[in-house]
């Protein structure tokens, strides 16, 4: 296989792996979540992958795209005899127009490009997944990732206006364009977009842009407790504020990453006070508020934040330096893992009046299971990083963990939720959708699959309903 991808690609752009090969899994570190590819290709341009494509198609190759690997469900771990396609060489960013608010990029380049061209351009890209250097936008479109300020901002999906894609068997096709508006046919770009590479290869991304915004107040809420801050985070929604990010932090997170907080002012109504070191003493949750727009508007919504939660709050503090506190939350999934050396978590969304019964629902079942637990994520959301901490050695723990997960999406079924909120389905969660849609949308969702790759070649098993 890969004598003869070398002659259709060049011996270059071709790769046998073996042993230990970063190709073979993603960055879940989840047990079962590893391959073996035959051949790895590593096109330059679309037309290397649109060739590609035909040659697995032509002689029944499963063929698994590939990103910055940064996943954590197994979306572009391979399956067995599989070649992957990496993406990582097409770096082209192909336009860049300040004065319209646009940028097509090619598939490998990474997200932190993407916002670091448009912050030079007094523009703003808000998706802002985790692993920014690493992450790519091809990947990023296939899982329609999201992060902190898609709360208002949205996921990667509502950024895209167009995009390129190789569907089987091997043609290069447009979908979208730079237009405002489009009502014409269905939307084939949304059916990519997060489609995990099941329905076709992205290899270039049309993104609108919009300008910077000239002011950011971001504060923290320390709250007592669970209840405290579920109904603080719907108060502050209900009073009609629409904060660019609002985190959370349940009691357990906190006390893990209480030595890396970085240094904040107490604030209050007046303005920043005295210095603070550290978290305030009988913090039991935490809320990460994020306000953007004009100068005015920030000052007026912080005031509103404050006179809607200070009364509540053990403390309200502002970071010295935003930078610090977002790097200090991206610091929080390592840190959780290291505490005992693995950790077992499942990305799941409920509604924003739901999220204080799913966490005391999904401590209880940690704890039935002998598990330690802890949680934070997009609290404006519903947004749930659920996770149990675990010994990686230790098989019954690692079981332990998998039947917690497998409890919980039930719950979040159950209460009108979603079992994917921004990592994607992969291989972890595959036959779990069946459980929050109805049968006849399942049914649908695989006809899809079928019209797009009726021999089931791209990224196979993954996405799949059941």
């Amino acid at each position: 296989m890969a004598r003869e991808l070398s002659r259709l690609l060049g011996a270059e752009r071709v790769l046998r792996p073996e042993g230990d090969s970063p190709y073979d899994r993603d960055a879940s570190g989840r047990r079962g979540l590893e391959g073996r590819a035959e051949a790895v290709a590593l096109p330059d341009t679309p037309e290397q992958v649109a060739a590609l494509v035909g040659w697995c198609y032509e002689h029944d190759v499963p063929l698994v795209a590939r990103g910055g690997g940064t996943g954590l469900v197994g979306g572009a771990v391979p399956s067995e005899g599989s070649v992957v396609c990496s993406l990582e060489r097409l770096r082209s960013v192909r336009e860049l127009e300040p004065g319209l608010w646009r940028m097509s990029v090619e598939a490998g380049v990474t997200t932190r490009h993407v916002q670091r061209l448009a912050r030079e351009n007094g523009l703003f890209f808000g998706p802002d997944p985790g692993a920014a250097e690493q992450s790519q936008l091809g990947g990023n479109v296939a899982t329609n990732a999201g992060g902190p300020h898609a709360l208002k901002y949205g996921v990667t999906g509502a950024w895209v206006t167009g995009l390129e894609a190789v569907l089987a068997p091997g043609e290069l096709i447009g979908v979208g364009g730079w237009i405002r508006k489009d009502v014409a046919g269905y939307d084939l770009k949304d059916l990519l977009i997060g489609s995990e590479g099941t329905l076709g290869i992205v290899t270039a991304v049309r993104l609108r842009l919009l300008p910077a915004p000239p002011s950011t107040v971001t504060m923290v809420v320390f709250l007592g407790g669970r209840d405290e801050g579920c109904a603080a985070a719907l108060e502050l929604l209900a009073g009609g504020l629409r904060p660019s990010a609002l985190d959370f932090l349940d009691g357990e997170t906190l006390a893990l990453v209480a030595g890396a907080y970085p240094p904040s002012r107490v604030t209050g109504r007046d303005g920043p006070g005295g210095e603070a070191r550290g978290m305030p003493d009988g913090a039991g949750f935490g809320l990460i508020v994020e306000v953007d727009g004009s100068e005015a508007e920030t000052a007026a919504q912080r005031a509103e934040t404050l006179e809607l939660l200070g009364g509540h709050a053990v403390a309200v503090l502002e970071p010295l330096e935003e930078s610090a506190l977002w790097r200090w939350r991206d610091g929080v999934n390592p840190a959780v893992t290291g505490t005992r050396g693995a950790k077992v978590s499942a990305d799941v969304v409920v509604p924003v009046e739901r999220l204080r019964d799913a966490l005391v629902r999904f401590e209880e079942i940690a704890e039935r299971h002998g598990l330690r637990s802890c949680a934070w994520g997009h609290a404006g959301e519903g947004n749930v990083h659920a996770t149990v901490l675990v010994d990686p050695a230790s098989e019954r723990e690692l079981d332990a963990a998998e039947e917690v997960m497998e409890e919980l999406y039930g719950v979040v079924a159950g209460m009108d939720g979603s079992i994917a909120g921004e990592h994607g389905v992969g291989l972890l969660k595959r036959g779990q959708l069946a459980r929050q849609w109805e049968p006849r949308a399942v049914e649908l969702h695989e006809q899809i699959k079928r019209l797009f790759d009726p021999k089931n070649l791209l990224n196979p098993g993954k996405k799949l309903a059941r």
